[in-house]
């Protein structure tokens, strides 16, 4: 952890800082059962604000950064999160939420769980030039191997490799933690900042996860909760946009770099729509991933292409192309309606504007068929 926090500290100061949050609290983790007033005593520190924590049974802690106990009657409360069965933790700022504070409530959170360590399902933050050397090709087998022990992998497990991209003002490394620290995979998951990336190994221990459907339920619980705190903090819902992933297919752990390719592709046919359309998996693509292979300029040159383009860039064009993903999806105007929260008439007309621009008629499956791979096509163009 010293040399990753030294690693990191030359690049970024916000990765840095991020790491130093989740040594803190590994640290307290590793003790055993973390106690209440310990916990929000040093994350007050920890943020230089007070900070507060309420238990289902109703007890309230709250600290000062000074290390002072405070009313059990929370200030003005700058971000939280709710605890499950019940409860929650909070921060006190003036004013916004800090740009790690998300971060530190996840971790809060897991804290709060009270259990052991062994109990909390959280994952490693890892050196990276380590997870280099798992995901090169051109490095000795021998020293992958010796990577993957040093990261806690087994060399003799298939592992699968996740691209994750951070939205707006998040850093990618960041988002990883935070998706799969609470709900996400319960594998052993090793994480990495690869340059404007965050790769994550996923080692399932039974080989039977589904890591897909577990990565879109977190990035819909998490977006549900940036979007009840945007009342408070508009920032949040504007990093709220734009995290996608990218899922590799499974390999033997010395073809890791295979699945990172993978992952990198159905990275570029992930979009910022729902959760379904955010976390994209290679073996689900099957043929269309062959459409990556497609250069660029190729793409944009087709005619369909470039109405969608068009489409695009006018007024509420991202609305008409929302709408003609979900009708697409679902091939109902009516789901597609309530995938977007949009009134069935609205939807409609966004469909009738997608047909003029492409030229096809959206109820007739052929046409569906070919809008649909236009769409693809489109957003591969836009990826690079």
């Amino acid at each position: 952890m010293k040399g990753l926090l030294l690693r990191l500290s030359s690049l970024d100061a916000d990765a840095a800082a991020a790491v130093r949050v989740i040594a803190h609290f590994q640290a307290l983790l590793s003790v055993g059962t973390v106690d209440p007033v310990v916990l929000v005593r040093s994350t007050a520190g920890l943020v230089h604000c007070p900070a507060g924590l309420e238990r289902p049974e109703g007890r309230v802690v709250r600290f000062a950064p000074d290390g002072v106990a405070l009313p059990g009657v929370p200030g003005p409360v700058s971000a939280r999160l709710a605890l499950r069965p019940g409860g929650q933790v909070w921060l006190e700022r003036n004013g916004e939420p800090g740009p790690l504070d998300e971060l530190v409530l996840e971790w809060m959170a897991i804290a709060a769980d009270m259990g052991p360590p062994r109990h909390v399902r959280s994952p490693h933050v890892a050196d990276p030039a380590l997870v280099e050397t798992v995901l090169s090709e051109r490095e000795a087998v021998e020293d992958r191997g010796r990577a993957l022990r040093l990261l806690g992998l087994d060399p003799e497990l298939p592992l699968r490799v996740v691209a994750v991209v951070g939205g707006g003002e998040t850093d990618a490394g960041i988002e990883a933690v935070a998706l799969l620290a609470r709900g996400g995979p319960r594998a052993g998951v090793r994480i990495a900042s690869m340059g404007a990336l965050a790769a994550v190994l996923v080692q399932p221990g039974d080989g039977g996860d589904d890591l897909a459907r577990e990565l879109s339920a977190a990035v819909a619980e998490r977006t549900r909760e940036r979007a009840t705190r945007a009342t408070h903090a508009p920032r949040a819902a504007v990093r709220a946009r734009g995290v996608r992933l990218g899922i590799g297919g499974g390999v033997a752990p010395f073809q890791a770099g295979a699945s990172w390719a993978q992952a990198r592709t159905a990275l570029r046919f992930a979009v910022a729509g729902g959760p379904e359309e955010r976390v994209v998996d290679h073996d689900a693509l099957g043929s269309l991933a062959l459409l990556a292979d497609v250069p660029t300029a190729r793409l944009r040159a087709n005619p369909e292409v470039r109405a969608l383009a068009g489409l695009a860039g006018r007024d509420g064009g991202d609305l008409s192309i929302a709408a003609l993903a979900a009708f697409c999806r679902t091939g109902s105007l009516r789901q597609a309606a309530a995938a977007l929260h949009l009134h069935h008439s609205s939807v409609a007309a966004r469909l009738a504007g997608a047909e003029a621009a492409l030229g096809r008629r959206l109820r007739e499956p052929h046409d569906r068929f070919q809008a649909q791979l236009a769409l693809y096509a489109w957003r591969l163009s836009v990826a690079e």
